[in-house]
């Protein structure tokens, strides 16, 4: 079942993702990252993603590049095996900050 959670960490607006990110649910993924960059940083949580394809992965990058063009950090958490080795393809394992957890991207925001 695809899921998405929104929770405010300080001045980090948290996003966890669940199931599958496909072209049938981009979409909603997409809407909920630009959202939460009206207002704070963003911390994605990919780690119950088991599938994530290129409209997925396009929605993680449109939110980058809002996040730099607003001055906001970005940033992949928890990132489950299925959408690292998707990254590591794409290469954009070099392109994200890719934090082991909330408490990682807590202290780098902190930082």
């Amino acid at each position: 079942m695809n899921g998405i959670v929104s929770e405010r960490h300080g001045d980090l607006q948290l996003i966890k993702l669940e199931g599958e990110v496909d072209l049938s649910w981009s979409g909603r993924v997409r809407d909920a990252i630009l959202a939460a960059l009206d207002n704070a940083s963003v911390g994605v949580d990919l780690g119950q993603v088991s599938y994530i394809d290129s409209s997925g992965i396009a929605a993680l990058v449109e939110g980058l590049q809002t996040a730099r063009d607003s001055g906001r950090r970005f940033v992949l958490l928890a990132t489950s095996a299925p959408v690292l080795a998707v990254l590591e393809l794409a290469r954009l394992d070099r392109v994200f900050t890719l934090l082991p957890d909330l408490a990682a991207a807590r202290a780098a925001e902190a930082g």
